[in-house]
Order: structure tokens, then sequence, then C-alpha cells
């Protein structure tokens, strides 16, 4: 039900983040438009709307409604190539624009099928229209590799949600898999003595009574070993979880800045620090689509605050259970919690933990310096 969840979120995030990336090329529109000013003509007039509004509505119906998509992609290719061929000029321009719509709307081996006949037939217009050698190039090259690059990216984009997909999936085995080798033969045994017990509360007391007691030291046991199975997953404190999340930013191709001076924290702000930072980065790499996350520890006489900064998206206004579940946590330890869009693009998270007064002395964060290297880049 998680799984489709997310689909449903990355789904929509495409869909808020791919037209408004994509729609910003319509630009190219402004070189024939600013000769039409030097001449006006009705008819290419009408052409350069028609161009603009098939663009638009091919890179947005793209993230909703493909078929839709597919047909503005051909009336966009029909009207700029009819366009360059009766005015020519500045027209020429508007090729790249086909074939990022190629690059946006197709999928598979029509990508590039459709980039290279776009290429061509451009190239073909070029030279029927007196273009030189050095015109043939430069729209060869301009059509071409517009196309390339935004299917690349696109490409990219969907390899890391997949790995991302795939890493929650195998995480989840592997905790499958170590409770079952916890508890399989600890269950097994405690219900085979839990049946002597059975047998013998009738006809030896005593005998009962060592194997309940048994059942009950047994039972210690495995809740401690599920305890520290547990905290393996749940808690491995700021430096642990810092060192993790460099290597999760750095597997999602995002670079990871991470500075936490030589912070040395009581247990709970640690354990409180680091569970932000996993779900900070968890959110980065799953929702945002950042270039750069940028981490950040800093402890005052009163307070330890943790920022984590992203250029990346910055998503709904609502928080998801994630965030929802991390204020609790806050709530519940006396720090403060907030998480938003910040300042100049992107998005922040921040906690603040309070550093209790004639505290016990406090040790380095588990894990040795692996948090008290500056600057640390992913």
């Amino acid at each position: 039900m998680r799984d489709g969840a997310d689909r449903v979120r990355t789904g929509a995030n495409r869909m808020q983040n791919g037209p408004a990336v994509f729609s910003f090329w319509v630009a190219l529109v402004f070189f024939p438009a600013a000769d039409l000013a030097r001449g006006f003509r009705w008819t290419e007039a009408a052409g350069l709307a028609a161009v603009t509004a098939c663009y638009l509505l091919g890179v947005r119906a793209a993230f909703e409604r493909p078929a839709a998509a597919r047909a503005a992609l051909a009336a966009l290719a029909g009207v700029t190539l009819a366009g360059c061929a009766v005015w020519g000029g500045t027209w020429f321009y508007l090729c790249p624009l086909v074939s990022i719509a190629c690059g946006v709307v197709l999928r598979g081996r029509a990508v590039p099928v459709a980039l290279a006949t776009v290429t061509l037939v451009a190239m073909a217009v070029t030279l029927w229209k007196g273009g030189g050698q050095d015109a043939v190039a430069a729209v060869a090259w301009g059509t071409g590799i517009a196309g390339v690059v935004v299917h690349v990216t696109l490409q990219l984009h969907r390899t890391r949600r997949e790995l991302a997909t795939a890493a929650v999936s195998e995480e989840r085995e592997r905790f499958s898999r170590d409770l079952h080798d916890l508890l399989g033969h600890t269950l097994s045994l405690m219900v085979v003595k839990a049946e002597a017990v059975r047998r013998l509360a009738s006809r030896d007391a005593a005998a009962a009574a060592r194997q309940a007691a048994d059942i009950e030291t047994i039972g210690r046991r495995a809740l401690a070993e599920v305890r520290a199975a547990v905290s393996g997953y749940r808690g491995r404190g700021l430096a642990g979880e810092l060192d993790a999340a460099g290597a999760a930013l750095r597997e999602a191709g995002v670079r990871a800045v991470v500075d936490a001076g030589e912070v040395r924290l009581a247990p709970h702000a640690d354990a409180l620090l680091g569970w932000a930072v996993r779900e900070g980065v968890t959110n980065v790499i799953r929702h945002a689509g950042a270039a750069v996350c940028e981490i950040r520890v800093r402890e005052g006489r009163e307070e330890a605050v943790l920022e984590i900064v992203n250029d990346g998206a910055a998503g709904p206004g609502e928080w998801g259970n994630g965030l929802r579940g991390l204020a609790e946590r806050a709530a519940a330890g006396g720090a403060a919690f907030e998480a938003g869009p910040a300042e100049g693009g992107g998005f922040r998270l921040r906690m603040a933990v309070p550093v209790p007064r004639g505290d016990a002395p406090r040790g380095a964060a588990p894990g040795g310096d692996a948090a008290g290297r500056p600057g640390e880049t992913a």
C-alpha cells in the first residue's frame, strides 16, 4: 500500500515539476516573433501561435495524457517544419523545440527514431532553402543534441527512482530475514517448553516451574536480541546516519556537503538528530530531485541544531507521514522542529535539541570522528 502511495506521489511530482521545466524552452519562439515585428504577416503569426500552443500542450500532456501529447507533438513537428520551408530564417531556431518535445513525450526506441527523422528533415529543408554547410551543421547539432540531452536526463531520473524503490525493497527483505533468523528458533523453543509446562503442571509442579523459568529466560533474551537488531535499523546515532546519508546521496547522484564540526552530543540528542538526518535525507532522495544537499550540525550552550537544505523541489505544503512522525518525535523530546521551503528555493529541515545543563560528560558521537569532519563532500 505504501509503495502505491509512493508511486502516486512520484507521479504528482513529475506532473508538477516537468511541465514547468520544459515550458521554459518555448522562449525560442522569441526569435521568429522578433522578425515578425519588422514585417507582420498574419499567416506567420498564426503559425507561431500554433507552435507555442502545441509545444506547451505536448509537454504538459506528456505527464498526464500520453495520447494527447503525441498528437500535439505531431502537429508541432508539422507546423514547425512547414514554417521553416515557407519562411526559413529564424524559424530554424524552433527545430530544437520539436526534438525537446520528442524527448519528453516519446518513450523507448521511438525517441532515437523520431530525433533522427526530425534532424534529417530539418537538414533537408535547410539545404532546400539555400543554406550552406555551416547552416546545415548548426541545424543538425541544435536539433539533435537538444532532444538527446532531454531524453538522457529523463532516463536518469527514472533510473534513480527505480534504484530508490529497489533499495527500499531490499531493506525490507533483509529486515524480514533477520527477524526470521532471530525469532524462528527462539519461538519454536518457547512453544516446546510451553507444551512441557502444560504436560507437567498436573504431576510435577517443580519441573513445570523450571520449564516456565526457561521460557522467561528465553523470552527476555529474544527481546534483547530484537531490540539490538531493530536499533541497527532505527537508530545508528548521528555519526552513523551522517555516513549513511553521504553514501545514499552519492548513490542517488546528489552532491552531499556535510559539516558537523567537532560536535559531541548527549545520547538523547544524538539519537534524535540521527533520526532527523535519516528522514531528511530520505525525503531528498525520494522526492526533491536535488543536485546538492547540505547537512550542518552545530552545538551551542543551549541547544544542538541540525539543518538539512537541498536545492530541489520544495514539495507540497502538507507534510507526509515521515515528517509528521519526525515532528512528533521532536515534540516528545522537547526539540524544536520545522520543515518547509528555503529562502531562495529548495527545501529546508531544521531541528534544535536542548542541551541539558549539568548532564553527564558527553562522549563523541558513535562512529568515532565520522561526524567530526567539517566540509565533507560526497
